[in-house]
């Protein structure tokens, strides 16, 4: 018998899937080549690029995973009573770990089909699997961290489980506090406390991170008792200030046609920074609103194959923004306005239909989770 769903759960599943999409659309708009991503280096080629780059990726699509990172918590955290370490761990990495590998392996050669790489450059992505994503599937660095938070979890939890409200706040706080820090860093020093070329570990280290949003998610889960009408008023407040400055941020730094440092422009964009922290916890309270008893067929169906369509969605993505960019960032075939946002719907429709035909296939659970 399957476990009852939590609603709000699988609608922050099956959106945050497709902000993420969104954010690698974008990303064709702002590339300085035309590998369709992000790179070192970007150019916005328009004043319509700057903006819808800024609305797309900024103002909605930031969000997307933090928002996967607080569902993990929120769901997993504290551990079930009896859960032990070795048994938490399993059930975990059984689940993720094969799928991951299974499409590491797939970017790794499938390109070789149409040309995409040549052989030097899949044996060189091989040898390179043991310590890191191959070069075509950059959005596998999720994976990591997500990993990390799996491997903590088992040693907060007891912690979590005792700790009083006022205790996770004075933790929230010390998260706050570091979120502050790609800002320090770029406008005040590159080292802070006790960062040097020998030390990386900075006085908030342990405090840092997506730990902090494990935390703030079990903080929500356990001692958050808001009316909904003030988290409707909050959620709304958070998400439009949150969101409004990560766009704002790189639409001050995107000049058009000028080459510029892609960390420059992404100034405000890491995932733990105070804006995105705010638009974050903003949506996730205004999907906590949610009071549906149970959700649309459909939508638990996406949510069920949300990892596989997060893991595949590239192989899709880059061909299908090809196709409507037609060669020319500037001139796409659609406007910018709308181009974008069609590169992530077909996107998330094509990643949707293979992997549920996927889904039917026995032992399909290895290679989409």
């Amino acid at each position: 018998m399957e476990k009852e769903r939590i609603v709000f759960i699988d609608w922050i599943r099956v959106v945050a899937c497709f902000l993420v999409m969104l954010v690698h659309a974008s990303e064709n708009f702002y590339a300085a080549d035309a590998s369709g991503l992000a790179g070192n280096v970007s150019m916005l080629a328009t004043e319509a690029n700057r903006f819808w780059v800024s609305f797309y990726d900024g103002f909605l699509g930031r969000i997307s995973v933090p928002l996967f990172m607080i569902v993990s918590a929120f769901l997993l955290v504290p551990l079930k009573p009896g859960q032990t370490m070795g048994s938490f761990y399993r059930r975990r990495f059984t689940r993720i770990l094969p799928p991951m590998i299974a499409f590491m392996l797939i970017y790794t050669f499938l390109p070789l089909a149409w040309g995409g790489m040549t052989w030097e450059q899949s044996l060189a992505d091989l040898k390179r699997l043991p310590f890191n994503f191959p070069s075509m599937a950059g959005h596998l660095w999720f994976m990591y961290p997500l990993i990390s938070l799996y491997l903590i979890i088992p040693v907060v939890s007891p912690w979590l489980e005792k700790a009083s409200a006022k205790e996770e706040r004075i933790f929230i706080g010390l998260f706050i506090l570091s979120t502050f820090m790609p800002w320090l860093h770029r406008f005040v020093s590159d080292e802070l406390w006790g960062e040097c070329f020998w030390n990386e570990f900075h006085g908030l280290w342990y405090c840092s991170g997506f730990l902090g949003y494990l935390v703030l998610a079990h903080y929500i889960r356990v001692h958050l008792d808001w009316s909904r009408r003030k988290k409707l008023t909050v959620g709304w407040i958070s998400f439009l200030v949150g969101g409004a400055f990560t766009a704002w941020s790189f639409w001050l730094k995107g000049v058009p046609e000028q080459v510029i440092d892609t960390p420059a422009l992404e100034w405000a964009w890491p995932f733990c920074t105070p804006n995105v922290l705010l638009a974050t916890f903003g949506v996730f309270l205004l999907f906590t609103c949610i009071r549906q008893q149970k959700a649309p067929a459909l939508l638990t169906g996406l949510s069920k194959l949300s990892f596989g369509m997060y893991l595949m969605h590239l192989l899709f993505l880059a061909p299908l923004a090809g196709w409507i960019i037609g060669g020319d960032v500037a001139n796409p075939s659609l406007p910018v306005w709308l181009a974008i946002p069609a590169i992530a719907v077909l996107t998330f429709l094509c990643c949707a239909v293979t992997t549920k035909l996927i889904s039917l296939i026995p032992g399909s659970k290895w290679v989409i989770g």
